[in-house]
């Protein structure tokens, strides 16, 4: 009965030192990156609908999200473009949201 108690101790401390294992290697996404692939892409799939249909979205939300990444500004500004545009009309947000926007979209 001893054997199989320790063999079951054993077992134990094997998947506690895989599962370590596996949370020091598997990245972890911050929220910041999760917040700021939204705020892009928000901003970005905006500009399409409101300025340019063939707008690439896609090489917009790139280009931001890179920006972003290296700079804390250009963060808080795609942050302050999508909410700047939330709800509002596209002539509205252009006028007023345009400071905030223009370092994000053309």
């Amino acid at each position: 009965m001893r054997e199989t108690n320790r063999g079951a101790s054993r077992l134990n401390w094997l998947v506690l030192a895989v599962a370590a294992a596996l949370g020091a290697v598997v990245p972890v996404v911050s929220c910041d990156s999760v917040e700021t692939a939204f705020d892009c892409q928000e901003v970005c799939s905006r500009y399409r609908d409101c300025y340019d249909a063939s707008y690439d979205v896609g090489g917009c939300r790139d280009r931001c999200r890179q920006n972003a990444e290296d700079s804390a500004t250009k963060r808080a500004k795609a942050d302050a473009c999508e909410s700047c545009i939330g709800g509002k009309s596209c002539l509205s947000a252009t006028f007023n949201c345009a400071a905030d926007c223009s370092a994000i979209v053309p």
